[in-house]
């Protein structure tokens, strides 16, 4: 039998991917994935969308890697000014993962905070490379132990979240932005800035992003966007911003994996986010999705505060519950059983490191009020049983 490659033997596992069967059971309620509401996807312009597409025949052949010219003209014209240029691919996701194949060699070093999104994990595992962790605080990395990082170890890249991040929602401070741009310009190591969670703002400021400032240094940054989390999922239309120079390798990747990412979709998207009622859609969804997050906060207070401790983030997609005594591992397995899922927070940091404190990641965009103190319920049911 033919074996599995090294590569893929050294990458850790998807939790939620294996408990999907668990999580369809009927009763079920999870809080484990990163799911939108799909009741809150812009059906009318959806279904205009893809009503045009009848009258654009040319859209079903073949088509440029980059991407359709339309959707990359209307991405680059919402990036701030600088000398940018736009590959549309797959979802984010296979923007990160060809940015890796195109810039990493076994054995390079990349950082990342700690905790950290799981997907970005196994891209990297993928890589072979060594996933160096930073730690993280509130308001973003911890700025000393970055420098110790850059300091003892030759860093090709740096890999972040900065907006409401994956799993913990916390949002960098614009202070550490311009700090963490000012550190990787004088290291020359690159930036590569996720952000698929960026529009969903409950309140307060929006900030510069990182690489905003590591254009204004000259630096090599790269950014993800996404429309997953504000039109649909299921498009798979994402895209990695750039200095042309630094995306001509990508490119280059992209052509030898797909050719080029599905063009009806990269239409219907344009369409939809182009359209005049889009800007309503996503103040309406921001301000659904804020009441969620209410909910959620109002449950974990009135039922879990003795057993967790928490921040209150202001966008996002998650709540990250910092456990006093439990088990993350151990509490999820046993919700399981009482019918609730959730994310133990040990998935969330590299394998080259054990993580520094137990907790557990609560999506709250999936369920609705009434479901999520449910859940929260019998979370707290099995936490007092334990």
């Amino acid at each position: 039998m033919i074996e599995k490659s090294r590569r893929v033997e050294n990458t850790q596992e998807s939790y939620i991917r294996n408990i999907l069967k668990a999580i369809s059971q009927p009763g079920m309620l999870s809080l484990a994935g990163g799911l939108p509401d799909a009741s809150r996807f812009p059906f009318e312009l959806l279904a205009n969308a893809s009503q045009n597409l009848v009258n654009n025949p040319g859209i079903y052949q073949y088509g440029p890697t980059e991407g359709l010219p339309a959707l990359r003209e209307w991405i680059l014209a919402k990036q701030p000014q600088g000398d940018l240029d736009v590959l549309l691919t797959t979802g984010s996701q296979q923007a990160l993962d060809l940015l890796a194949r195109a810039y990493l060699n076994p054995q390079d070093k990349v950082l990342v905070e700690a905790p950290s999104y799981l997907g970005a994990l196994q891209i990297f595992d993928l890589a072979e490379v060594e996933t160096v962790a930073v730690l993280s605080e509130n308001d973003g990395p911890n700025i000393a132990d970055l420098e110790r990082q850059l300091k003892a170890h030759k860093v090709k890249l740096f890999y972040a979240v900065p907006d409401f991040q994956n799993p913990s929602c916390r949002t960098w401070s614009a202070i550490k932005r311009q700090q963490v741009a000012e550190l990787l310009a004088q290291y020359d190591v690159a930036f590569v800035e996720d952000a698929p969670y960026r529009e969903l703002r409950f309140e307060g400021q929006t900030l510069p992003t990182v690489s905003s400032f590591m254009q204004q240094l000259q630096a090599d940054s790269f950014f993800l966007g996404s429309f997953s989390k504000i039109a649909t999922p299921s498009m798979r239309v994402g895209y990695v911003s750039a200095r042309a120079e630094l995306l001509k390798p990508i490119a280059k990747v992209k052509q030898a994996s797909d050719l080029h990412s599905a063009l009806p979709m990269q239409q219907m998207l344009l369409d939809v986010v182009s359209h005049p009622d889009f800007d309503d859609h996503l103040q309406a969804l921001t301000k659904h999705y804020q009441s969620r997050r209410d909910a959620l906060v109002a449950a974990v207070n009135a039922h879990l505060s003795e057993f967790v401790d928490f921040e209150v983030p202001e966008g996002g997609m998650f709540l990250w519950l910092e456990l006093k005594r439990h088990n993350a591992r151990d509490i999820a397995a046993k919700a399981l059983v009482e019918n609730v899922a959730v994310v133990p927070g040990t998935e969330f940091w590299p394998s080259t490191r054990e993580a520094d404190y137990q907790a557990i990641r609560l999506n709250f965009t999936a369920l609705d009020a009434e479901q999520l103190d449910v859940a929260v319920a019998r979370l707290a049911k099995v936490m007092a049983a334990n």
